[in-house]
């Protein structure tokens, strides 16, 4: 996100569906895949995917669209966390009664310390009065059953690691590999043997001396930047 310089205005939606808040702030950090920015002492890091204007016509030329997309939405309560940490987290009631949507479906979410995800609960008022308790109830079994049909994601920070070695110092490799529970991406076979692999950020010192130790110094190390990753349902998934 070069295009951006720190000291820039910039003005972030976040959006509802039918309610949506213009943010203005001034860009603190610009990094290749993301910008934050700051107002009033919050930071929000945002990135390619976020809604992100450097006018207020453009921001509220956005919410217009958004409300004419979804003008047949009776109730769209919303809640989200975003940050490792959990810095930041919003949720609204979307009109049901204060307290009885977004809050509770926020409180299932930080209860379960899952982040950087957002869930939006609709509803078609069938005509039965929920109650106060009602609404609080199934608003938090609605996020509650959609976590659970849910993929969650642990990323990692991690570094693609290629190590280059002959046959005869494949073994000891591989035995270090499931031993540290890297995860192996390819292993390519010709003259020598290449194995690829992904090391967490933590783990990288500790693997190079493991490798350097197992084949006496004479394996090609190379490796590769920095990135996000996780396993979803077995398989290396690279952000």
């Amino acid at each position: 996100m070069k295009n951006y310089k720190v000291g820039q205005t910039l003005y972030y939606v976040v959006c509802d569906f039918d309610s949506a808040e213009i943010i203005k702030g001034v860009i603190e950090t610009v990094e290749d895949d993301h910008i934050i920015l700051a107002k009033d002492g919050i930071t929000y890091w945002l990135d390619e995917g976020d809604d992100i204007f450097e006018s207020e016509e453009e921001a509220v030329a956005f919410i217009a669209e958004m409300k004419k997309k979804y003008w047949d939405a009776r109730h769209n309560c919303s809640a989200f966390v975003i940050g490792d940490r959990q810095e930041m987290s919003r949720c609204s009631d979307d009109g049901e009664p204060a307290q009885t949507a977004g809050r509770p479906m926020l409180d299932v979410l930080l209860r379960e310390d899952i982040h950087n995800v957002a869930v939006v609960v609709t509803r078609y008022f069938g005509g039965v009065l929920l109650g106060t308790g009602g609404l609080v109830r199934a608003y938090q079994k609605s996020v509650q059953e959609g976590l659970a049909a849910s993929v969650i994601i642990d990323k990692k920070e991690g570094r693609r690691l290629s190590v280059g070695t002959d046959y005869t110092g494949l073994g000891k490799l591989q035995y270090l590999v499931a031993q540290n529970g890297l995860t192996l991406i390819d292993t390519v076979y010709t003259e020598k043997v290449e194995l690829l692999l992904m090391v967490p950020s933590e783990m990288q010192e500790q693997t190079e001396k493991e490798i350097i130790e197992a084949t006496n110094g004479k394996a090609d190390i190379s490796w590769g930047e920095m990135v996000l990753y996780a396993m979803v349902e077995g398989k290396l998934q690279i952000f």
